[in-house]
């Protein structure tokens, strides 16, 4: 099949856990705690709260990566491999889709999608095929062993992420899941909202009059 271990180490790709984030016992206080007590203790005027939440998000968001990562290594798959294989097999007979339409519904830029299907193509999991209306329209679809895969994969992955949430309720998760819904809305807004290096800089430093420079100016 895929020869996915290398592209496992792009960036982007399953990250290995820096060795810092071992288990802890429950209700012990993780790294989070320790970092904002050490902040609060060296600038009491910063307000590093924000990373209660995105701070603990991003450890989870490693985690996660890399139990999926263990998952796809035994089937020869990676995390973006399997998105296009279950985008297309998500899709309904034929199971085949543009390039533009599966980066509507993955989570894979469209020149990702490009590169991902030449290796799915490769092992045998995808072939092209032009529209017959429209020779400029290429189709990605989905292969007979193509459509098997993605689905044994996709019962062994639903499984791997439920074994990942058995410490959650079923209304832990629902509320989890409607606050990730509102924090993603969230991060929309503040894309479209520049940062104000020098508003967060006088905050903290009300007499400090110099603006705040790169690192590479230095």
């Amino acid at each position: 099949m895929l020869d996915s271990r290398k592209e496992a180490r792009d960036p982007g790709a399953a990250a290995v856990l820096p060795p810092h984030m071992t288990r802890r016992a429950s209700g012990s206080p993780d790294a989070v705690d320790l970092i904002l007590e050490q902040w609060k203790r060296e600038l009491p005027a910063l307000d590093a709260s924000p990373m209660e939440v995105l701070g603990r998000l991003h450890r989870s968001f490693l985690r996660y990566q890399g139990l999926l990562s263990d998952l796809f290594d035994c089937f020869d798959l990676n995390m973006a491999s399997f998105d296009v294989l279950a985008a297309l097999r998500r899709s309904g007979p034929p199971y085949r889709c543009t390039a533009g339409e599966l980066a509507d519904i993955s989570l894979v830029t469209t020149g990702g999608i490009t590169l991902r299907l030449d290796r799915l193509e490769k092992a045998g999991l995808v072939t092209r095929e032009r529209d017959p209306g429209d020779r400029r329209v290429v189709h990605a679809r989905l292969t007979d062993r193509g459509i098997e895969i993605a689905e044994v994969v996709a019962v062994a992955h639903f499984a791997n992420e439920e074994r990942m949430l058995a410490e959650l309720t079923g209304a832990e998760r629902r509320q989890l899941g409607r606050l990730l819904g509102k924090l993603e809305r969230s991060l929309e807004t503040a894309e479209r909202t520049p940062p104000d290096p020098g508003a967060a800089a006088a905050a903290i430093r009300p007499g400090r009059k110099t603006a705040p420079h790169s690192v590479s100016e230095r």
